[in-house]
């Protein structure tokens, strides 16, 4: 082999694909640098990434150890226990007075295998897909490493900061989009559409032979209105959800989707390569998760309560506006009081005061500069010493 092919292979061996060139989930470098500091000894409140401080409910936990205990940890169908398929159809009908079949249900690996089936089983590369910015930026990251092209369509304070048929109008006009997915509630914002847009935004899809996909993962944290699912709309959208928010089991990595009837096979086909199937154990803590509604309330009452008290002071420390913040546990606050790029804001701020914030550049790649997103769903205890830390930072 000449020297230039052994080089040439080198190069090749050790080289990241194009696919792995996507671009970093900012919030997990935030987490890794707070976490950092707080290893070595510094108090550090956690406002950076989207999860529960609160455990999994006591039944899941309960199931988890029966389960061990048992040893019989095997795998499960790569759909899913069709006990919790079958409970995941029920909670439709009790959440929504849907009648879902259980076998359009699908146990997912958390949310994010959510996306990736959903988006192999829809996209051929080279599709165009639309999502909403600000937005959850795995969307577009995962749309990219699939060989697929993430469309923007830019929201502002003239749509709340949700996206609408004309947008979706304009976006395919030049050439035409295989899918939109919305989230609503929404990551960052919280912002949540209302049922008459969203059942515009289905049927505009339905008429333009466009793949709906609807992301309620947080689904239950809402405070003023209950969310609507796309499901009240037709049985041909893709809604992705997860035991990870409302539930309180973000590390379990269990989800869930509900697919149009002739997209099951394709999905299980995928599934079967790509994960075999969901953790089992995961899979009975979830089914029991079902049971802990009364705990899971009080948790949400908690998120209400620390959302009440952060825009009511908020401001105080300079943060005068915040995005409409209708569900999930997220607040979206402009910071350029505080300098004009939110990564140096951020980690300036996490040096200076021990509060890890998201950057907005990590869900708006043009305006996220100018944003901060802040998670309150820690303790009212967190939130009240981060007030403080950054009120008295601001003065």
């Amino acid at each position: 082999m000449t020297h230039d092919r052994i080089e040439a292979a080198r190069s090749w061996a050790t080289g990241p694909s194009r696919r792995g060139e996507i671009d970093a989930f900012i919030v997990m470098d935030v987490m890794r640098a707070a976490n950092a500091r707080e290893a070595s000894g510094e108090r550090v409140i956690h406002l950076e990434v989207g999860q529960p401080g609160s455990p999994a409910p006591r039944s899941a936990r309960e199931a988890a150890k029966r389960a061990i205990d048992t040893g019989r940890l095997g795998y499960t169908e790569a759909l899913g226990l069709p006990s919790l398929r079958e409970r995941i159809a029920l909670h439709y009908r009790e959440r929504h007075g849907i009648e879902i079949e259980p076998d359009r249900v699908i146990v997912t690996a958390g949310s994010s295998a959510g996306f990736v089936l959903s988006f192999l089983a829809l996209f051929d590369a080279g599709a165009r897909v639309a999502l909403p910015s600000p937005g959850y930026p795995c969307y577009r990251h995962i749309l990219k490493a699939l060989g697929c092209e993430p469309v923007v369509l830019e929201t502002g304070p003239a749509t709340r900061w949700m996206p609408d048929a004309t947008m979706l109008e304009a976006a395919g006009s030049a050439r035409p989009l295989a899918g939109l997915l919305i989230a609503s509630p929404a990551n960052p914002t919280g912002t949540m559409l209302e049922p008459e847009r969203l059942e515009a935004l289905v049927g505009a899809c339905r008429k333009r032979n466009v793949a709906f996909i609807s992301d309620e993962i947080y689904h239950g944290l809402t405070y003023d209105a209950p969310a609507s699912t796309a499901l009240a709309h037709g049985n041909d959208v893709v809604v992705i959800n997860s035991f990870s928010k409302y539930f309180c089991m973000t590390g379990w990595r269990v989800g869930w989707m509900i697919v149009p009837p002739g997209l099951v096979r394709a999905i299980e086909r995928l599934a079967q390569n790509l994960y075999i199937a969901p953790s089992t154990v995961s899979q009975l803590a979830a089914l029991a998760a079902f049971e802990a509604s009364e705990e899971l309330e009080g948790h949400r009452r908690v998120y209400a309560a620390n959302r009440t008290l952060l825009l009511s002071e908020l401001p105080k420390a300079g943060f005068h506006e915040i995005l409409p913040a209708d569900g999930a546990f997220y607040l979206y606050t402009r910071c350029e009081h505080l300098g004009s790029d939110s990564a140096e804001v951020a980690a300036r701020l996490l040096e200076r005061t021990g509060v890890a914030m998201t950057p907005g550049i990590d869900f708006d790649t043009t305006r996220g500069r100018s944003f901060l997103r802040l998670s309150y769903a820690g303790s009212t205890a967190d939130i009240e010493e981060a007030i403080a830390r950054l009120q008295a930072f601001s003065r």
